[in-house]
């Protein structure tokens, strides 16, 4: 299996935008097929360094990944949505152990 993570600073990090940017994350629940398991949280510690919002997705394999990242809902709501309120983001992808 790939964990798939993504962490956004956006360029108003209010609390109102951060929860915002979360439940649009977390909308893919049941609206992606190939998520085995999603979270997302909002960082509290507000740290030089720190990021504002997380992703975290669990899918099968590589080509779980690509389909997931190709998905219609993904890429009609959620990738707008993140991408109109980032500042950056960063992501890491992964194997882990099943």
């Amino acid at each position: 299996m790939i964990k798939h993570t993504v962490c956004f600073k956006l360029k108003d990090n209010s609390p109102e935008n951060c929860e915002k940017a979360k439940q649009v994350l977390l909308s893919m629940q049941g609206n992606v097929p190939q998520l085995r398991s999603i979270e997302a949280g909002v960082d509290f510690l507000h740290s030089e360094r720190s990021y504002d919002v997380i992703l975290q997705v669990v899918v099968d394999d590589e080509a779980a990944l690509e389909a997931y990242q190709k998905d219609p809902y993904h890429c009609s709501v959620v990738k707008p949505h993140m991408h109109a309120v980032r500042e950056t983001s960063v992501a890491v992808d992964f194997v882990i152990d099943e």
